[in-house]
């Protein structure tokens, strides 16, 4: 844990007491529901990579993007921490340009509020998802103690 935390970005499209999720196709996170997000390219603000990964992942261009959250991933038991370890800037989106659409890396899907697959997701997400849907800032610590299965919490309402 002695390297900076890679940033990564996740948004989630929101509309009508149903989010967005998106089944990860290959790659990090394969096989799991998951907001929309990924990497922060050299010399791109965290904002910019939002709207890029939207755009390429899902074909929408988010509008007006909201800051809810700020999660630090720490896998300290892992072979290569600092290539897992991570914090994720998390955006919600109500207004967007374009039409939903698949792509080769993700198939998305709306859930209402209440049907979260959350037995299909990271299992840090029942711990943060419910609040960020519900207006409520936050950041979070997770600590896990391998690839899936979580330590320790730690979250901070009010901020990000």
């Amino acid at each position: 844990m002695n390297s900076p935390l890679k940033q990564r970005s996740l948004l989630f499209l929101v509309k009508d007491n149903e989010v967005l999720l998106g089944m990860k196709k290959s790659g990090f996170g394969q096989g799991k529901w998951l907001g929309i997000g990924g990497k922060v390219e050299i010399d791109e603000s965290i904002e910019e990579a939002t709207v890029r990964e939207a755009t390429e992942e899902i074909g929408v261009i988010p509008r007006d993007i909201q800051r809810v959250a700020t999660l630090n991933f720490y896998f300290p038991n892992v072979e290569k921490p600092d290539h897992w370890n991570q914090q994720v800037c998390v955006f919600i989106a109500k207004k967007w340009d374009g039409k939903v659409r698949e792509s080769k890396e993700i198939y998305p899907k709306w859930f209402h509020f209440n049907e979260i697959p959350f037995s299909s997701m990271w299992s840090d997400a029942i711990h943060w998802l419910p609040n960020i849907l519900n207006d409520t800032k936050l950041i979070g610590n997770f600590l896990f103690v391998n690839e899936s299965d979580i330590g320790e919490v730690h979250i901070d309402e009010g901020k990000t």
